[in-house]
């Protein structure tokens, strides 16, 4: 197949989808993944059986990884770009949210970014150009109360997306994370955080798919690492990049309280 192809986790719903769409707008072979295979199928009959391979994938199982890459390579012939879309959340004060649920935070948004990276590894060599995209956080700029575990996934997202973009340089694979404030999806919704409350949402999922799309489809310098999104992540980003962390404390406590 001479198009280029994109394998994304979380694809059925949200951000995932828009990616999904964009992609395919934009003559990619797209690969959707996800749990929620009615999603799925929605999504493919919107795109077309012969731009859209779905599959379902279980994020936290290494077997399905496996799996789900084999078959979809095999339809491709070729893997392009991963974005490891695929994520849960769970706000209110870190003690009152069950430590299962905080587990599977840590699972799904960390262990399954790491498990993707690594099986998607030895098809990504192959094809000059290729692409990682993770999904991070504006919550990985500082630690978010009410968003503690949430939080912490994210900033191991972004320690992960640092290291392997070094790492595999040599390779040709350019890593990357997106960093986006709240989107306008089904995860914000009832979300129990006072920062919401405070910066409000005004991002959508196409916000966000379009600045993927263009991280991912486009050649960057391997050196610009951390793709924000919408002005107001951008202002945050850069000013807690200049300022003492005393400064960052303060503006994170008026945020979240």
């Amino acid at each position: 197949m001479h198009k280029k192809a994109v394998f994304i986790t979380g694809a059925a719903a949200g951000i995932g989808r828009a990616i999904a769409t964009i992609f395919a707008h934009n003559d990619w072979y797209v690969g959707a993944a996800d749990i929620d295979e009615v999603g799925l199928k929605t999504l493919q009959a919107s795109l077309g059986k012969d731009q859209c391979f779905t599959c379902r994938l279980d994020v936290t199982s290494e077997d399905d990884w496996a799996g789900a890459l084999e078959r979809f390579t095999q339809s491709a012939g070729r893997l392009d770009t991963l974005v490891n879309n695929a994520g849960i959340l769970a706000s209110g004060n870190f003690t009152d949210i069950p430590l299962a649920k905080q587990h599977a935070i840590i699972d799904i948004n960390v262990k399954a970014v790491m498990t993707g990276c690594y099986q998607a590894f030895p098809y990504l060599k192959e094809q000059p150009g290729a692409c990682v995209v993770n999904l991070a956080s504006a919550s990985a700029i500082y630690g978010q109360p009410s968003l503690a575990t949430y939080s912490a996934s994210k900033f191991a997202v972004k320690g992960l997306t640092e290291a392997l973009n070094l790492e595999w340089e040599d390779y040709g694979i350019r890593v990357l994370d997106v960093l986006p404030l709240f989107v306008q999806t089904a995860m914000v919704t009832d979300m129990d955080a006072r920062s919401i409350q405070r910066l409000g949402v005004h991002l959508t999922a196409d916000d966000v798919a379009r600045k993927i799309f263009s991280a991912a489809s486009h050649r960057h310098s391997p050196a610009k690492v951390h793709w924000t999104v919408g002005w107001m992540t951008a202002l945050m980003y850069t000013a807690a990049n200049l300022s003492p962390d005393f400064i960052n404390r303060w503006v994170n406590r008026r945020i979240s309280r």
